[in-house]
């Protein structure tokens, strides 16, 4: 089960059925989801994605998604899952666009972190950033990520996978 974290000014926690509404705006703001998977979706398409987080994530706890609170409102969403892409777990995580420049990113991705060294034992943890998405690769490298190869995408595109390995 996805427990609670917190940090400085943020809560992680299970989503509710009553954040669908913010979870499809946050997916919808284009600023938001040109970094996520790929690429936009259709609102019902990130409705239904929201109700598999119930159906089949939650339910059958297959890895652990957050909604991200500032303030008692839906500010991001994060994750960490194993996947095949990095051969390890990889962390998620995107915040609305008020909440961009207040050093929130760099303080959810070290929280995620954090647990995946600390709850789940990960001797490294990984993350996979489009190659234009500096801000989101500026907040890795300021956690302690390093390049360690690209993914060629189909549409000619470069996908960066970092890692950042525990400190002994």
């Amino acid at each position: 089960m996805t427990p609670t974290l917190r940090t400085e000014r943020l809560l992680l926690e299970p989503y509710v059925p009553e954040d669908e509404d913010d979870f499809v705006a946050l997916f919808q703001d284009t600023r938001v989801s040109r970094w996520m998977g790929d690429g936009p979706s259709s609102a019902s398409a990130d409705r239904a994605l929201f109700g598999r987080i119930f159906t089949k994530v939650y339910a059958q706890d297959l890895f652990d998604v957050w909604a991200v609170r500032r303030d008692g409102l839906l500010v991001g969403h994060a994750e960490i899952k194993p996947t095949d892409v990095v051969g390890g777990h990889e962390i998620i995580y995107a915040l609305a666009p008020a909440a961009w420049g207040a050093g929130l990113g760099t303080e959810l991705a070290e929280s995620i972190v954090a647990y995946g060294f600390d709850a789940l034992g990960l001797t490294k943890v990984y993350a996979t950033v489009a190659a234009p998405n500096e801000a989101s690769l500026a907040v890795l490298r300021r956690i302690g990520f390093e390049h360690v190869r690209d993914i060629e995408e189909d549409d000619g595109s470069s996908t960066l996978v970092l890692v950042r390995a525990r400190s002994a």
